[in-house]
């Protein structure tokens, strides 16, 4: 089962409009512009670690030993190997209302009768037909399907699989082609349950399957910037940090200020960057209601196996 806290993410165009709007005098004499503020932002989300990362899931489709990546994949979080159990699908709670029909659509308005259109040529007192022509509704339902679960979570291992390899293997991959079923398993890897990342794609070593990958992932607002977490913390740090590089720019310039101006808003900034480091590397590894709730319990259960099977002070029953 995998637990995980998931941040609120926010774009950086706050951040940075607050340093543009509080260094102004720099920004509006042309000695400092905002072009390496993106490359600032990414080293600050690397500096925290993938922490800072959305966190993604997808089902990969591997076949021939490999599945292609999402463009905005950083990090494997886990990767479970899934088994195929048929069920029933179920059917969405969202509804999604048009005026086109499709395979899943229903009609709700106007409701269909046996009566036609009205061409206003009925006698008087005698009209049995439809009086208006309304523009129909449809109501549409999607399906999803769960013929899939969990079966266990892969390893990261080093895996010998590229494309059109003509290797000669050992002499006793020679001997599988009596069993198929050994086919479906890469010679010379790390194990049957391990996998290996080769560029943009996802290496197994079983030939065919259904990986649920869980994955941090790049996320960009609609400008293009790389979102960053809606927390204060995190927020004060790459405010301080961007200052800081900010000032490293101008200290290898010529300005109107000297040197030693210069040089002393940089050893500020760059302490108050180092402190804000501090806070926010803090309030990431701090624990949520509910991870402090799983601690709790495991740390109750910690003992449980070493209780006698006889004792009736306590109401623990033996986990082994």
């Amino acid at each position: 089962m995998s637990y995980y806290y998931q941040y609120n993410f926010t774009s950086p165009e706050i951040v940075y409009s607050t340093v543009k709007e509080e260094l102004k005098s720099y920004f509006d004499t042309g000695a400092i512009d905002d072009l390496l503020f993106p490359t600032y932002l990414d080293k600050c989300l690397r500096k925290l670690g993938r922490a800072t990362y959305v966190i993604s899931e997808i089902a990969l489709d591997i076949q021939d030993f490999e599945a292609r990546l999402p463009d905005n994949f950083y990090a494997v979080r886990e990767a479970w190997m899934c088994s195929e159990i048929p069920l029933t699908p179920y059917q969405t709670a969202n509804s999604f209302y048009s005026q086109a029909i499709s395979e899943t659509t229903i009609q709700v308005s106007p409701v269909i009768t046996d009566q036609v259109p009205c061409n206003g040529n009925c006698p008087p007192n005698s009209c049995t037909c439809m009086p208006d022509i309304i523009q129909a509704v449809y109501k549409t339902n999607q399906q999803n399907t769960r013929s899939y679960k969990k079966a266990y979570l892969l390893k990261p291992g080093n895996i010998s699989a590229k494309s059109k390899c003509d290797v000669s293997y050992t002499d006793a991959w020679s001997f599988t082609g009596t069993n198929p079923q050994l086919h479906e398993f890469t010679p010379n890897s790390a194990g049957y349950d391990s996998f290996d990342i080769r560029g943009n794609k996802f290496v197994t070593n079983f030939r065919n399957g259904i990986v649920h990958l869980i994955f941090y992932a790049y996320e960009f607002d609609n400008s293009g910037n790389q979102m960053i977490p809606d927390n204060f913390r995190i927020r004060e740090y790459v405010e301080a940090f961007i200052k800081y590089k900010v000032f490293e720019t101008l200290s290898n310039q010529i300005n109107d200020e000297t040197f030693e101006q210069i040089q002393k808003k940089l050893a500020y900034y760059k302490q108050l960057s180092e402190e804000a480091f501090i806070m926010a590397d803090i309030e990431i590894k701090k624990q949520d209601p509910y991870a402090k709730q799983r601690r709790i319990k495991q740390e109750l259960n910690r003992f449980n196996m070493y209780e006698l099977p006889n004792r009736i002070s306590r109401n623990w029953r033996r986990n082994n």
